[in-house]
């Protein structure tokens, strides 16, 4: 984790628990044990602040906003412990047409995959039913879909 990042509601960065790991390791080490075990999370370590970067000058729209979302580095440590045990059962949970954000799969498969599909609809032969596709736009910053 990188030390130099910018803190979260808690005002620590990861440089102070790596500078003072002998004092903050074992209670840290514990916490994350706790929510392991036991599942056990304090409500203050989900607190974040969320600010918003502007793209462009004087933007009018959610979409010319880049958002920043600093979290407390105890709950950043615990998710990446998390994400290091969840990801070897990964691929038996996640579908094969996801592509995106998974490791050896590439986004454009899909852009390949929708190219051929319009061109099996466009240049069909046979068959009296006819093929339908919709077409997305979605705007990954904000989990929309219009």
């Amino acid at each position: 984790m990188a030390g130099s990042k910018s803190p979260g509601p808690d005002g620590m960065p990861a440089k102070f628990f790596q500078h003072y790991w002998n004092t903050v390791g074992d209670t840290l080490c514990n916490m994350v044990l706790s929510f392991l075990n036991d599942g056990h999370f304090l409500k203050k370590l989900n607190f974040t602040f969320i600010t918003l970067i502007p793209k462009v000058e004087n933007p009018i729209s959610m979409s010319q906003f880049w958002p920043i979302v600093l979290c407390n580095t105890t709950a950043k440590v615990i998710a990446k412990v998390l994400a290091l045990r969840l990801k070897k059962f990964l691929p038996n949970v996640i579908s094969d047409s996801q592509s995106a954000f998974v490791p050896n799969r590439l986004i454009t498969d899909n852009i390949l995959l929708d190219y051929e599909a319009h061109h099996l609809i466009k240049h069909r032969k046979h068959g009296n039913q006819g093929l339908m596709s919709i077409k997305l736009d979605m705007l990954k910053a904000y989990d929309r879909i219009e």
